[in-house]
């Protein structure tokens, strides 16, 4: 029996504004290694994340409040930290909060398809 896929998830790319607060210490893209990033995409908070950007941004950058999700601060922290650190995200101080996004462009240039397979992903309930 054939089987139909749904339609491909779209990622929204936003412009990045002008008079940024400069980004938070990231690896280099070309220093982003595929089992570092595959290996923070394995943890289902972090893929979440990651998605939730990729589908839903309504800005170009957001604070972890914005995601709604229902753990302690101290525990989304880390998370952020993580996928900044893997390259996944880029990180902005804005006074007392950091803003993430995802670094489509450099992810897109240096592991072709990974962003659309994150944005295909489904979480489970």
């Amino acid at each position: 029996m054939p089987t139909t896929a749904g339609p491909t998830p779209v990622i929204k790319v936003l412009p990045e504004p002008h008079g940024l607060p400069e980004p938070l210490p990231e690896p280099a893209a070309d220093e982003m290694r595929l089992e570092t990033v595959l290996g923070v995409l394995g943890d289902p908070l972090r893929l979440t994340i990651v998605r939730k950007l990729l589908l839903e941004s309504e800005q170009f950058d957001h604070t972890c409040g914005w995601f709604g999700l229902d753990r302690p601060k101290s525990s989304l922290t880390h998370h952020f930290k993580v996928l900044r650190e893997a390259g996944v995200t880029r990180q902005r101080q804005y006074g007392l909060e950091r803003r993430s996004h995802v670094r489509v462009e450099d992810l897109n240039a240096r592991f072709p398809g990974l962003l659309d397979l994150v944005a295909a992903w489904t979480p489970q309930p």
